[in-house]
């Protein structure tokens, strides 16, 4: 008699499985991982740490000339007093005008003067009062020539 076989049976296997393996391979090229990312570019300009703005003050006196870095909040006269340049002044409140320079360049507010708007306009200043918005290039004059020019506005 031949021994009974059923697809349910248990004591004799129908199929021969062969145990897996985990080996993998392929026949594609590999491929490298892109390329890590470019660093950051470079500032191209130079800032200033943050801080108090400061501008550069050239001011000719006599025949000196220097240049000065003037902060926020301080006048041209306290900045060149400061560095030893003897320029001429007596109440540093913007009224008495011993301290009249020309603006050559650049703008300062000297908005606490006493000078009037015809002669801030054609370019003339207190140091006692200047308050550098700007580089500047500033240089001082004879009491006297500010003195007539404020008179012959006053006049007007």
């Amino acid at each position: 008699m031949l021994p009974h076989l059923s697809l349910h049976s248990t004591t004799t296997p129908l199929f021969f499985t062969p145990p897996h393996h985990h080996l993998s391979f392929s026949l594609l090229p590999t491929i490298p991982p892109p390329p890590p990312p470019p660093p950051p570019p470079q500032l191209k300009h130079q800032f200033r740490a943050i801080g108090p703005l400061r501008y550069s003050v050239r001011i000719e006196h006599g025949a000196q000339s220097e240049v000065l870095e003037v902060g926020e909040g301080e006048t041209i006269l306290e900045r060149a007093l400061d560095e030893g340049i003897d320029v001429p002044h007596d109440c540093k409140l913007g009224v008495c005008m011993t301290c009249p320079a020309r603006l050559m360049s650049g703008v300062v507010d000297q908005s606490e003067g006493m000078l009037s708007e015809d002669v801030v306009a054609e370019g003339y200043a207190l140091l006692c009062v200047s308050y550098p918005k700007s580089d500047c290039h500033i240089k001082t004059i004879p009491e006297e020539e500010l003195l007539s020019l404020q008179l012959a506005t006053a006049n007007d």
